[in-house]
């Protein structure tokens, strides 16, 4: 509690250049790898040798976003072990994680390779590109595991916290590729394989310096047995790493889908097939700088965003929205202005080769990047959303721009040629940009009402008990199981525990109660897997936790709800119990508590039991209510004081074998 305070109370700009500038630099360090050598390649072999880059990027894509699927998934892991103080799970994630990254790269290479150039011509390749593309990738390919693994440790290595050392891992790579890129293509006279080379060489560095890392990590140490697959583990890692793959998949299927119109619609333009590709690859580049920038602003705030969200400063929320928005405007405004004024100047660092080259490159880089603020402002607010759990809304907003593009790089072309392609951007930009600004009106709207009706949150506190049974509850929502928990405490006399953990973990944590309390309620139903992966979710369950285990520590008790059965199963003096009931039982029940109708309680108990049960598999990696997980299921309509009565006759019976 104390280490997150200060992000509820220090200045507001301080806490985002902290935050954010080390994000900005390692995104940007990250494409360096490729931004380099198109900047080389264009130079010294000409727009061809860019185009051919181009036509492989997906691929590299590809295994770049495999990677973040199971680094940010076993970063996020790591987090949320040590907020629970589960520490004998983290190198079984952690190897797993690093296992299935390099093993995801050999199946890359084995794609690759058995595919040949029909793979290359499918995304792009022409027949005047294709033998650059051929000597480019099969030389990428070959480091491909190793560096989709060392993209993995760089996300462990940062969760484990140590920053700095991911970046100068990163940095090491991007520099021996920045100085063996011109003495490769120049110096020695590799052409387009020489920078291959440059580019392979700074990545298995940057790899041996990663894994050179784990000899002395912070927070676990590998072992043989940390390879050994974990498919319930590794699920766990790969719900928490989806967004990360998901964002890298939508670049990719933009990029093919660009490639095959570029060279379809170029091909009977004035330009031909290979100018377009070789300007769209250039001017991606550029764009990828600036959304890079953008993306780290909004993701070096998530911490802050998400800590006063969930401690319920929801005036210290909209603050923190309006800087985010301010700086990442500032960014798009600035560069907006350089790439209409100057053009020519982006487009000459990546080679000039030719007249009509330049006239294509410079005229579809003033309408491509047209709208850049647009872009930035609409990815920022989408992952703002993320960042306060509001899943819902984040993952439409996150890819609504990408999708927009798809349709209109499909649709304006067939009336304005090769050029519709890049007027697509703007087009898309426009729409998203409309659709984000209602739906983020919304929730400042929202933050307005929610700060106004603020209301003071239950204390809570652990009360005095002496060793014994710990009773954790499951229960079907209408069974009456709080109540059921409720009467079996007073039948044993020892403390029951259900409002009262959200309170302490409130305090544990410094989030409000109520956002805690309401984790469940909130998870949509089709999206409850990213809302529950989100940052801010995963600290409230943390802490949770911790309290759980306190309050299980203190002594003999009732703990009603929250996955306590998970949360306890080191615990040798535990009686897990399930409490469900019939669907008309339960039904009847809803109605006389909530005074709902008979169809609103059927409708509330089926959201209600999706929500517990996509929390419990979150958490578990198991199945909520299977008989397997609990040592008592029990009917609750035989009434709930003859529920507790047999309950605690069980517990009598089961009490002297524990």
């Amino acid at each position: 509690m104390e280490s997150s305070n200060y992000l509820g109370t220090e200045r507001v700009g301080k806490l985002l250049m902290k935050f954010c500038i080390p994000c900005i630099a390692s995104l940007i360090i990250s494409c360096l790898y490729n931004i380099v050598d198109q900047i080389f390649v264009g130079n010294g072999i000409g727009y061809l040798g860019n185009a051919a880059t181009g036509v492989i990027f997906p691929i590299t894509v590809v295994g770049w976003g495999m990677s973040l699927f199971f680094g940010d998934g076993a970063a996020a892991f790591l987090s949320v072990a040590l907020g629970k103080n589960d520490t004998e799970t983290i190198h079984r994630g952690v190897g797993n994680s690093i296992l299935f990254s390099f093993l995801s790269g050999v199946v890359i290479i084995l794609i690759s390779y058995l595919w040949g150039d029909g793979l290359l011509r499918l995304i792009g390749a022409t027949d005047a590109t294709i033998s650059l593309a051929h000597d480019y990738g099969y030389i990428i390919y070959i480091m491909m595991p190793l560096a989709m693994t060392q993209n993995t440790l760089a996300s462990i290595i940062r969760a484990d916290g140590s920053p700095q050392y991911a970046m100068g891992a990163m940095i090491v790579g991007a520099l021996l590729n920045i100085v063996g890129d011109p003495i490769a293509i120049f110096v020695l006279d590799l052409g387009i394989k020489g920078a291959a080379y440059a580019t392979i060489l700074g990545q298995f560095v940057s790899f041996l310096i990663c894994a050179f890392y784990l000899t002395r990590s912070k927070t676990f140490r590998l072992k043989a047995q940390s390879f050994q697959i974990d498919f319930k583990l590794l699920r766990q890692i790969m719900a928490l790493g989806t967004s990360s793959l998901l964002t890298q998949l939508s670049i990719v299927v933009i990029t093919v889908v660009n490639n095959i119109l570029l060279v379809k619609y170029g091909a009977v333009s004035s330009y031909g097939a290979d100018i377009p590709l070789a300007a769209f690859v250039v001017i991606m580049k550029l764009f990828q700088i600036v959304l890079n920038i953008a993306i780290g602003i909004a993701a070096g705030a998530q911490p802050i965003v998400g800590y006063n969200y969930g401690a319920g400063n929801y005036s210290r929320v909209r603050e923190l929205l309006k800087a985010v928005i301010k700086w990442t405007a500032i960014v798009g405004i600035i560069c907006m202005f350089l790439f209409e004024v100057f053009p020519a100047a982006f487009i000459r660092l990546f080679g000039s080769d030719g007249e009509l080259y330049m006239e294509f490159a410079v005229r579809c880089l003033r309408i491509y990047l047209l709208l850049i603020l647009f872009t930035c402002v609409q990815k920022v607010c989408a992952i703002f959303l993320q960042s306060i759990g509001h899943a819902q809304a984040a993952a439409p907003l996150a890819i609504i721009r990408d999708l927009l593009l798809i349709v209109f790089s499909i649709v304006v072309p067939v009336f304005a040629g090769v050029t519709g392609i890049f007027w697509a951007a703007p087009i898309a930009d426009v729409i998203a940009m409309l659709i984000t600004s209602v739906v983020m009106l919304r929730l400042w709207k929202e933050l307005q009402v929610e700060d106004t009706a603020a209301a003071p949150e239950a204390s809570g506190s652990i009360k005095p008990s002496v060793p014994g049974v710990i009773v954790t509850i499951s229960r079907e929502h209408g069974s009456a199981g709080k109540k059921v928990g409720q009467i079996l405490a007073e039948l044993m006399q020892i403390p029951c525990y259900y409002k009262e953990m959200t309170a302490l973990a409130a305090q544990e944590s410094g989030l409000a109660a109520e956002f805690i309390s309401d984790i469940n309620k909130n998870a949509p139903d089709r999206l409850k897997e990213l809302y529950l992966s989100t940052t801010i979710v995963q600290q409230a369950v943390a802490a949770q936790d911790r309290i759980i285990k306190k309050i299980a520590d203190n002594g003999t008790c009732v703990i009603i709800g929250r996955a306590a059965d998970y949360v306890l199963r080191d615990y040798a003096q535990v009686i897990r119990v399930f409490i469900h009931a019939p669907k008309d039982y339960r039904i009847k029940k809803v109605m006389e508590m909530y005074g709902d109708t008979a169809m609103e309680a059927e409708n509330n108990i089926a959201h209600s039991d999706a929500a517990r049960s996509a929390y419990y598999k979150s958490i578990t990696g198991a199945h909520w209510g299977h008989s397997d997980n609990y040592e008592l299921c029990i009917d609750s309509s035989i009434g709930e004081q003859a529920c507790a009565e047999v309950i605690r006759q069980y517990i009598s019976q089961r009490a002297s074998h524990i």
